[in-house]
């Protein structure tokens, strides 16, 4: 069996929040078969797949649009965006994948892609399934497939990328964002890299990525030191370099395991386990057994997101109409929202979600989502004394332990159980994991 606060402690981390008796379950189990299961489920997904438009607003269409067309464009997509995000928020609460799909959600923030630019759902939802399909196998197939994501594409503006003009926002940001990491690389890395990039570009008829060989710069192009012609040797060459898999640990243990720099014999350990394979799933199993990872308890700020999909998840709050609405218009004004990242450099972490305005917001989202929680999920609150209130709160949110000065404050409000839920979530225990 393995200890129960460890097991928590995972579960906190590798899902967007882990109910009670999914600890319970967990901690009945060796700790390595957990690790496992997470990385690898044996059950198929049967979370409802996101929504699939039948028509894209601006895809499709012939000649140029008038101003009606446009401003009606521009409704439409903003319509069907809001809709792929709330699906999306119903996925993460309700899949039994847990770790995988909060994995999309890294390469999501890791990839930064943002609707404000791209302003498809088409687009950006098959940008979400390419995560899904390939973000836990060899990162070398996801970083292909990356290339010719028409999302991405349009997002750095690698339509404008040609032989004649080459533009070198992609090649920049899969060096310094996506691969390598600042300074692995030279500018002449870079115009060599989008050399080799040209070509690719966006089919507005079928909302498509496409090669056009005409756009394409013919020749090798030296990267690092290796001969490049095209989109997949570029990929081999970068992650080739020694500091590709270094990289990627790092941003796997920043987003799951610290935000203290990665240990040494934690990044060797990582670093061994993609191997020649590049495997992201060997590379995270490696992150989750390492005994560093068990000591990184409350290093990690949650992020609005994950903070809200998980008081869904724990409260039993059902992520539809009026909560659905709640929690993205306070993920929003926490400073995130899914689909729309601040720059291509992704979201902050740490102490950027702990500002006093981002607090006033969370106060009021929790005040929303505890006025939904069903009533049969508030009798633990109602049973005994103050302290046994607080630690059913406790309990129900996964929290192991509360400071003397949080169960003060809690017991003061134990007597009404949605202002003690109230204050729970907004509570340091709970918004630091």
């Amino acid at each position: 069996m393995a200890d129960r606060n460890l097991v928590a402690h995972l579960l906190r981390r590798a899902t967007f929040g882990p109910r009670a008796e999914e600890i319970d379950a967990a901690a009945r189990r060796d700790y390595r078969a957990v690790v496992a299961e997470l990385v690898a489920p044996a059950k198929p997904d049967t979370a409802r797949p996101l929504p699939v438009f039948a028509e894209d607003p601006y895809f499709g269409r012939a000649g140029k649009l008038s101003r009606e067309q446009r401003a009606a464009a521009r409704r439409a997509a903003r319509e069907q965006l809001t809709t792929l995000a709330q699906a999306w928020l119903t996925r993460m609460v309700h899949t039994e994948q847990q770790f995988a799909e909060k994995l999309v959600f890294f390469w999501h923030g890791h990839w930064a892609t943002s609707a404000q630019k791209v302003q498809s759902a088409t687009l950006m939802g098959g940008q979400l399934q390419t995560f899904r399909a390939y973000g836990r196998g060899d990162f070398a197939v996801l970083a292909k497939a990356m290339l010719r994501d028409p999302a991405l594409i349009l997002w750095l503006d690698g339509q404008r990328n040609t032989a004649k003009g080459p533009n070198e926002n992609l090649a920049r940001e899969l060096m310094e964002l996506f691969t390598l990491g600042v300074g692995a690389y030279t500018e002449k890395d870079v115009k060599a890299a989008a050399r080799a990039l040209t070509g690719w570009t966006l089919d507005r008829a079928r909302g498509a990525a496409v090669f056009q060989a005409g756009r394409h710069a013919e020749g090798d192009q030296s990267v690092l030191g290796g001969t490049v012609r095209d989109a997949d040797s570029l990929v081999d060459v970068l992650l080739a370099q020694p500091a590709h898999p270094v990289f990627l640990a790092s941003r796997l243990w920043l987003r799951f395991g610290s935000g203290e720099p990665l240990p040494a014999a934690t990044r060797e350990a990582m670093v061994t386990a993609y191997g020649d394979r590049r495997d992201v799933s060997a590379m995270l199993t490696a992150m989750l057994l390492d005994e560093r990872f068990a000591a990184t308890r409350g290093q990690l700020v949650k992020q609005p997101v994950e903070w809200a999909v998980g008081a869904l998840r724990q409260l039993g709050v059902a992520p539809t109409g009026k909560s659905a609405t709640a929690v993205l218009t306070g993920a929003r004004r926490m400073g995130q929202v899914p689909l729309r990242p601040p720059s291509v450099g992704g979201w902050p972490s740490g102490a950027a979600w702990l500002t006093t305005s981002s607090l006033q917001m969370r106060m009021k989202a929790a005040a929303t989502l505890a006025a939904a929680v069903p009533e049969p999920n508030l009798a633990p609150l109602h049973e005994g004394d103050a302290d046994a209130k607080v630690d059913a709160a406790g309990r129900l949110l996964a929290v192991d332990a509360w400071t003397a000065r949080t169960r003060a404050a809690l017991t003061e409000a134990a007597a009404r159980p949605q202002r003690l839920i109230t204050l729970a979530l907004i509570s340091p225990e709970y918004a630091v994991h």
